[in-house]
């Protein structure tokens, strides 16, 4: 726990608008993708079908939207953005496994792999001075 202090001290200390503007830009993406994936529950059926052997297709189907959606609004206000972003890793992980299951999706590869690299930066990161968790923090 302390780990997770020192980190956040840093992250405050060391803060930058531009950081804040990715955080934000990530989450609209997200939140985007998930509503691109409700409106189109096949394409993401055809996306997931490389691992719908394996089973639990249809609850990856249900988790895959919402938690788009609900974690890109929370990492947009940086409304506990960590935990926001651990619900997103597992997803961006199967989303790189499954490009190289079926079929090779280039830029669908490239967007996974660019926002895994963001939502690690910002695992360690936090979410920054100009966020609802900075906020909240400042109540206290």
């Amino acid at each position: 726990m302390d780990t997770v202090k020192n980190l956040n001290k840093w992250a405050n200390a060391h803060t930058y608008f531009p950081i804040d503007l990715l955080r934000v830009a990530l989450g609209v993406f997200l939140f985007m993708k998930g509503i691109s994936f409700i409106t189109n529950i096949q394409y993401l059926a055809d996306l997931i079908s490389p691992i719908d052997r394996i089973g639990g297709g249809m609850f990856l189907i249900h988790y895959i939207a919402p938690a788009h959606m609900v974690g890109g609004i929370m990492i947009m206000f940086g409304l506990l953005t960590r935990w926001a972003i651990i619900a997103q890793l597992p997803i961006l992980i199967a989303a790189i496994i499954i490009n190289f299951m079926g079929e090779m999706h280039s830029q669908n590869l490239f967007l996974a792999i660019v926002t895994l690299a963001i939502c690690s930066f910002f695992l360690f990161y936090g979410s920054g001075k100009h966020s609802a968790d900075y906020y909240f923090k400042m109540q206290k």
